[in-house]
């Protein structure tokens, strides 16, 4: 495997003990065979060779003076995940297996979350002791190779306390735990100069020594100034519209078996599957099936506070496809019709959608939302339905197959 294209920025393992932290650049491992390979431990000194949580000082004595979060991207019971467009990023803490507390983890990273959240909310003074977080993740499917992705700020600007940490409860083989699910935005800034790093690790006043401005904006004012970068490639091939995992294949399967000879009845999971990802929607109908053999849904979706709410209103159309069956032209133009006379779209599918329908909709300006199998399997496992058996018993129990031909009450129908 190539380490990296030839445009794209890395760093030699001889070179990493000099090197600064480059957003998306790639860091060399070694080749010896054991720990010793691990970039990280070269690149931040002190820091551990091992694990998602790593850091120099104690977590327990609040001695923290900065930490590394790194991600394989490979955990699909605890999907770590950044939005590279909002430059939001989720990640679990380390209480992943049944038989200890919450913040009784080896190493001590569910507490270094609550302790850092904690003083996130607080006054500057409480901030400026929050350690400065920097963002790696697995750069291939072997090797020990890096890729930095940036500076990272506890919380974010448009989430409540409750959604950036929160408490989740989890179930394995009968038995239920806790673990954190914790919200952080990377800010906007290009490089980290070794100069900081070793300042940080020196116990050197962190708003000093090269500190990038955006890391002084939050810890003075709790203002976020996020790396955003939006998307230049709205086109996703196939393989990027279906899970890429036989796990998460599995659990797209479980679907489309439960409602095998009864499409029609996957409307109601499809208007769920969106409930996961448009948490603002409202009464929403299901209609009767149509000539062609697909069925609508119509609903509402809320915008601005609870005291002075608008709703909008759109269709939803569902296709409970097959991996060798895409969405068509066909199937895209019926739902376009539909949306005239409403707000937007949202066309739900375990399948994927043609080149031409995703070129239509994006040329053509259309407000529809295309939701593919892949969407569809991590809007699932966010809400922490990670395996087949849980996908399973999320359809018996919230579809259960005498009622499904029960038309869910709203506002609307048609």
């Amino acid at each position: 495997m190539t380490l990296a294209a030839a445009s794209e920025p890395h760093v030699a393992f001889a070179d990493l003990e000099a090197s600064d932290l480059l957003v998306d650049a790639l860091y060399a491992g070694g080749t010896s065979g054991h720990t010793g390979d691990d970039p990280i431990s070269k690149l931040v000194k002190g820091v551990g060779n091992q694990g998602g949580f790593r850091f120099s000082g104690s977590p327990a004595k609040g001695t923290v003076r900065l930490a590394v979060l790194y991600t394989s991207g490979s955990d699909v019971n605890w999907p770590d995940h950044l939005d590279i467009e909002t430059g939001t990023f989720t990640y679990y803490g380390d209480n992943k297996k049944p038989g200890q507390g919450l913040h009784n983890t080896p190493r001590a990273g569910n507490v270094l979350l609550r302790d850092t959240f904690a003083a996130s909310h607080g006054t500057a003074d409480d901030r400026a002791k929050v350690p400065p977080f920097f963002l790696f993740e697995k750069a291939g499917i072997s090797g020990r190779a890096v890729r930095f992705r940036g500076l990272l700020a506890p919380g974010g600007p448009t989430l409540t306390s409750d959604e950036e940490l929160a408490a989740i409860w989890r179930t394995t083989s009968g038995l239920r735990f806790q673990n954190y699910r914790s919200h952080f935005t990377v800010l906007d800034h290009d490089r980290i100069s070794r100069g900081w790093i070793q300042h940080l690790l020196d116990g050197g006043d962190p708003l000093a020594g090269e500190c990038p401005d955006v890391w002084c904006t939050w810890v003075e004012g709790r203002v976020y100034r996020p790396l955003l970068a939006p998307a230049t490639t709205v086109i996703r091939s196939k393989a990027d519209q279906l899970p890429g995992d036989a796990l998460g294949t599995a659990m797209l399967e479980e679907i489309r078996e439960y409602f095998r000879e009864r499409e029609h009845d996957f409307e109601a999971c499809a208007v769920a599957i969106w409930r996961l990802i448009a948490r603002n929607t409202g009464p929403v109908d299901l209609t009767r099936p149509s000539r062609d053999g697909g069925r609508d849904a119509v609903g509402m979706y809320g915008l601005g506070p609870a005291s002075s709410r608008i709703s909008i209103d759109f269709a939803l159309e569902a296709k409970c496809y097959g991996v060798g069956n895409s969405v068509g032209v066909r199937e895209a133009s019926r739902l376009i019709s539909r949306i005239r006379h409403r707000n937007f779209g949202v066309l739900v599918t375990t399948s994927y959608f043609q080149k031409q329908v995703q070129e239509e909709v994006h040329e053509d300006g259309h407000p529809i939302v295309l939701i593919a199998g892949r969407d569809v399997i991590d809007a699932l496992r966010h809400n922490g339905r990670t395996t087949v058996g849980a996908v399973r018993q999320w359809l018996e129990q919230s579809f259960p197959k005498v009622q499904l031909c029960q038309p869910e009450h709203g506002l609307f129908a048609d």
